[in-house]
């Protein structure tokens, strides 16, 4: 087990260049699965839970080559089964992505119930309920088996909430579906937009990408495709975050203006500016974080939403953020009831942050905040712990670090090249 080393302080300045959007990463890679032709991915992100998904692409028989940094070609000619690896399963909630395409190509699928971050009830429902509108059977047990004896149909499909997985699900196994099917109350989030790109240039006709209602034309066959996967605007707003809270100046560069727009609002609402300049966002160093009331003097709010609300993802580094800025806010998470259960952690290092309820978390600053032994619970929690670790005086510890490698490429490595005094070491789980 590894853990990092942080001496915080310093602020963190320098060009970032930001990954692939894992989130995007996962659903283009279970895409191939729709195809027996030569799928390329670009910009792939050299993260654990990617690498987890091409392990679980290559146990069903697609055969992998990585011909250079961050590109992954898969031809999935001899897959003939869809039965999935358990062990690989659990590790990541992605793994329930390849339901949709093996449903959609071989007519059945068996899934062990997916893994991933422990951040509050994460429901299989909506998934489940865009198979069986498309005429697919569903029986549960210690697996869930699916299976469309008769091929899946297209239809119209209204999903009970706009569920991100759920969508992309829909949206895969639509694409090699003969006919029209249409998907309302479907997310629009960034990297269903990505991946709705890459399928209509494996051959599939969709309309409304962008919007909560997608219209899908799908052939029944689709051919291979080059594609590269969109930039991460979870990792830009973590890395904005990071030059905020340590006064450093920072430039962003390869971003897509338009993904960013609430998250620069809201950042702004918690004191932080930022430029955009073309493709590249610019943190200006030495800012003075200043939270902004409501109109009136009211008690201001971040509050998450399906897109384009401020993205669930960034609850955790926006609560991080705002413990260095002048004023309070209520950071408002109303997805995932166990997202804000880490903040004991930075109470712990000084901050001063209420719990109102399990959705709710009042947070004055600036505070102080002073180095501490941690464990990183999930992704995002530990990327909040980072930046309060990096903003710290003296020394912290933060272990189980493999959560946060399972979203950020070679955090460290890029963290040291802005400047961070950071290291990672062998070491037993932190207590």
């Amino acid at each position: 087990m590894e853990k990092f080393i942080i001496e915080g302080g310093v602020p963190l300045s320098g060009t970032v260049v930001p990954a692939g959007n894992k989130n995007g990463a996962l659903p283009i890679l279970a895409a191939a699965l729709l195809t027996s032709d030569e799928v390329t991915v670009h910009n792939v992100p050299a993260i654990a839970d990617v690498e987890t998904m091409i392990e679980l692409l290559g146990a069903l028989g697609v055969e992998i080559a990585r011909p250079a940094t961050g590109t992954v070609v898969l031809k999935a000619e001899n897959v003939e089964n869809g039965l999935i690896d358990r062990a690989l399963s659990e590790r990541i909630r992605a793994s329930f992505l390849l339901a949709g395409p093996l449903l959609a190509r071989l007519g059945k699928t068996t899934m062990p119930p997916p893994g991933g971050d422990v951040i509050g009830r994460r429901r299989l429902d909506p998934h489940l309920d865009a198979f069986r509108a498309m005429g697919a059977v569903v029986e549960h047990g210690r697996d869930i088996e699916i299976a469309a004896p008769n091929g899946l149909k297209a239809t119209d499909i209204l999903m009970d909430e706009p569920s991100v997985m759920g969508t992309e699900n829909a949206l895969l196994a639509a694409s090699l579906t003969a006919g029209t099917s249409v998907i309302r109350n479907a997310a629009s989030e960034p990297h269903v937009q990505d991946l709705a790109r890459m399928l209509v240039s494996m051959g599939a006709v969709i309309a409304g990408i962008g919007s909560n209602v997608l219209t899908v034309t799908g052939s029944g066959s689709l051919h291979g495709c080059e594609h590269t996967v969109a930039p991460d605007h979870i990792e830009i707003g973590s890395f904005m975050a990071l030059a905020g809270v340590t006064g450093g100046e920072m430039r962003i560069t390869g971003v897509v203006g338009e993904d960013l727009r609430m998250i620069r609002m809201v950042f702004e609402r918690i004191g932080l500016r930022s430029e955009l300049e073309g493709d590249t966002v610019f943190v200006p160093g030495n800012q003075e974080l200043v939270i902004q009331n409501d109109w009136g003097g009211y008690q201001p709010k971040v509050e998450d939403g399906p897109w384009p609300a401020f993205p669930a993802d960034l609850t955790s580094i926006a609560l991080a953020l705002a413990t260095q800025s002048t004023g309070s806010v209520i950071i408002h998470e109303k997805m995932f009831e166990n997202r804000l259960f880490f903040t004991d952690k930075l109470q712990g290092m000084g901050a001063a942050i209420t719990i109102c309820d399990p959705h709710r978390a009042l947070v004055v600053g600036p505070r102080q905040l002073k180095g501490e032994r941690l464990e990183s619970p999930d992704i995002r929690a530990g990327m909040a712990m980072l930046i309060a670790a990096l903003c710290a005086e003296g020394i912290t510890e933060i272990g189980n670090i493999r959560q946060i490698d399972r979203g950020y490429e070679r955090i460290d490595e890029r963290l040291r090249a802005l400047g961070a005094k950071i290291e990672r070491v062998e070491d037993g789980a932190v207590r």
